[in-house]
């Protein structure tokens, strides 16, 4: 994708949806945190449907502690993984208690000392949580930065790094929803959705799909 046509590629996401929100559930940094822990090889729609009941009884790092491991494991069973999130979870509830007071840190640094949290997931946090331009590439992000010719590169962090190089400052922040949402919905693994997507005519990808 040619430099000039970035910003109008992420002005044309932004008039369509000028305050992108995560679709995972919470109301607070931690919940935010657990879940997004919660999250990983998962869909977002399974996390929410387990923290609906999670958070309403413990949605603090001492109410996650007091809950045990296998009480833990009861109410995320139904997510994939769950024994081992569910052990990262209660060590990184324990570490915030011991190491942060109960609070989540807006550090990378130490986000990512804590277990299960690897820096995609700091990323989440740092971004929607405390407002900082960080880029959680996931798949949605690796695969749209690919295709489009936004931001090409072989690994995650390839592309996040050509990501934050390339974005500009104005939709550094927002960046990461609309790309996500964008790869979930319209620009997707197996037939992109070249037919209805607003931002076709700034992408590199041909033959672009018939509807």
């Amino acid at each position: 994708m040619k430099r000039e046509l970035i910003e109008p590629f992420f002005a044309t996401l932004k008039a369509a949806n000028p305050s992108p929100q995560s679709e995972l559930e919470y109301t607070t940094v931690f919940e935010l945190l657990a879940a997004v822990l919660l999250s990983a090889q998962a869909t977002d729609v399974s996390v929410n449907k387990a923290t609906r009941k999670l958070f309403p009884v413990a949605n603090t790092p001492q109410a996650i502690l007091a809950l045990g491991q296998d009480g833990l494991e009861g109410y995320i069973k139904t997510i994939g993984l769950f024994r081992s999130k569910a052990r990262h979870l209660m060590e990184a509830c324990r570490m915030l208690v011991e190491r942060h007071g109960g609070e989540v840190p807006n550090t990378r640094e130490a986000l990512e000392a804590l277990p299960g949290v690897g820096r995609k997931t700091a990323n989440v946090v740092l971004n929607v949580a405390f407002g900082q331009p960080t880029m959680a590439v996931d798949t949605h992000i690796f695969r749209v930065s690919n295709r489009t010719g936004l931001a090409p590169g072989k690994t995650p962090l390839a592309v996040e790094l050509a990501l934050m190089k390339r974005v500009p400052p104005a939709y550094a922040v927002d960046s990461h929803h609309w790309l996500i949402l964008h790869g979930r919905y319209v620009c997707l693994a197996r037939k992109p959705q070249c037919y209805r997507c607003a931002v076709a005519a700034y992408c590199d990808f041909t033959p672009k799909t018939p509807g």
